[in-house]
């Protein structure tokens, strides 16, 4: 297959000579007090870690807590790949790196409590090398099963709050594309509540990019137009998000953890777990990426629940808590200024 010449790209922002150390650094402390506040959190369970090595190049430490006081399944993972064989994702975007070799690290995480009233949450920040080629990318999302604004709107208010000391178009336009990039298209729903979701960041261009997950999002950032910014100014801002998390999350899983449920509230939880399973395996760019590149399969995997269940044509009761998340929460909406 002969491949179009591309015409040349701008010149990106520089990247330091130990661009790679340091992320990778700041993955693997991330990771580390996650899991250190995760356990405080559950009071009970320990992460139990599983160390590997990719044999392209690369490896990577998965950490699973199970079985706890408030998870009934949680995975933290870090990773660091590679190699020469390029993923055709990347090579799609970007054929002139064809022929060069690659770096990618990150830390992932999923959360799954045993409470159907605590959320489960999702997390992903990740940093891509190739050649001239680099960009930063993920997110933050909450999937709960049972809704409560004011817990949407404490996360959002954390995360605009830490997008907004770097630059106040963040927010608005990685919320947006985080609504739509989390959007069950199959089913017309999204997966939650949101937060921020963002790929693709190198300085160059506008806020959104490489993508045809959010046209709204895209005329979002067509408005703002070209927003230059340093390595070290999206390396600041990856490292603000991903300390976020703790903040966001710890208080709400703190306000539900002790109410009490039943059996009706545990199988619509494990209902509404089918979603979250079909959203990782259909159009997970993180799972894809994996399992194209060769990673460890149990890690990719780790981010399933440990129990679901598909119930055919479903719908809930009209006028019920559970009608009421698929008629509000699973609806975009401003969250930060959510007045119930």
């Amino acid at each position: 297959m002969t491949i179009a010449p591309v015409a040349p790209s701008k010149v990106l922002p520089k990247v330091p000579v130990d661009s790679k150390t340091r992320v990778k650094q700041f993955m693997q402390n991330l990771q580390d007090s996650i899991c250190q506040g995760l356990e405080e959190l559950d009071g009970k369970a320990k992460f139990k870690q599983d160390q590997w090595e990719r044999p392209e190049g690369g490896g990577g430490r998965s950490r699973v807590i199970t079985d706890g006081d408030y998870f009934d399944k949680g995975g933290v993972n870090f990773s660091e790949v590679f190699g020469s064989q390029l993923p055709p994702t990347i090579l799609r975007h970007h054929p002139e790196v064809a022929g060069e070799t690659f770096y990618a690290t990150g830390t992932s995480m999923v959360l799954h409590p045993k409470n159907p009233y605590a959320p489960t949450v999702h997390l992903n920040y990740r940093y891509f090398e190739a050649g001239p080629i680099w960009w930063f990318g993920g997110g933050l999302d909450l999937t709960p099963y049972y809704g409560f604004g004011e817990d949407a709107k404490h996360l959002h208010t954390t995360l605009k709050a830490a997008c907004d000391r770097h630059n106040p178009n963040y927010y608005p336009v990685f919320k947006q594309w985080c609504d739509d990039y989390f959007f069950l298209k199959h089913r017309g729903e999204t997966r939650g509540v949101g937060g921020i979701f963002f790929d693709y960041q190198n300085g160059e261009e506008g806020l959104y990019k490489n993508s045809n997950d959010s046209t709204t999002a895209q005329v979002m950032s067509d408005e703002i137009g070209d927003v230059p910014r340093t390595w070290e100014e999206i390396f600041a801002f990856v490292q603000d998000c991903g300390n976020a998390f703790l903040p966001a999350y710890t208080p709400i899983a703190n306000r539900r953890r002790n109410m009490e449920f039943g059996d009706r509230e545990k199988q619509w939880q494990l209902y509404r777990r089918g979603r979250y399973v079909e959203f990782n395996l259909v159009y997970d760019r993180g799972t894809i990426f994996g399992l194209q590149t060769n990673g460890r399969t149990e890690s990719i995997l780790m981010s399933l629940p440990p129990l679901v269940r598909w119930d055919y044509d479903y719908h809930p009761e009209p006028n019920t808590p559970e009608a009421e998340l698929h008629t509000t929460f699973l609806k975009p909406q401003d969250w930060v200024n959510w007045q119930g």
